[in-house]
């Protein structure tokens, strides 16, 4: 995909020579107000944040673990709902998923 003028994928494309590759996309959501994302991302955290945190880097762990696994596409269909827990079934029937050791 494009940048989208992000400074960082400009420059793996330029690196890569290409924008055709797979990536795993996180976002911060728009609970903040217009203007005030980098308060919103660099600011601190209250308690129930940092909870919430902790859960979505569990969940970040097992999509990259399904992403080696069985590979963007089923990673993309299992996980594609607004960052939620993965439909498990769709992991456990890739035939990639069931051949590896």
């Amino acid at each position: 995909g494009s940048d989208g003028g992000h400074n960082g994928l400009a420059h793996i494309n330029s690196v890569l020579g290409t924008n055709v590759y797979a990536r795993v996309r996180i976002g911060i959501g728009n609970g903040f107000p217009k203007g005030a994302q980098v308060n919103y991302v660099l600011g601190k955290w209250n308690r129930e944040e940092t909870d919430f945190l902790r859960e979505r880097i569990r969940i970040v762990i097992e999509m990259i673990k399904s992403f080696c696994t069985v590979g963007a596409e089923l990673t993309m269909t299992a996980y594609n709902k607004e960052g939620k827990v993965p439909a498990k079934e769709a992991i456990k029937q890739s035939p990639e998923k069931n051949n590896t050791a």
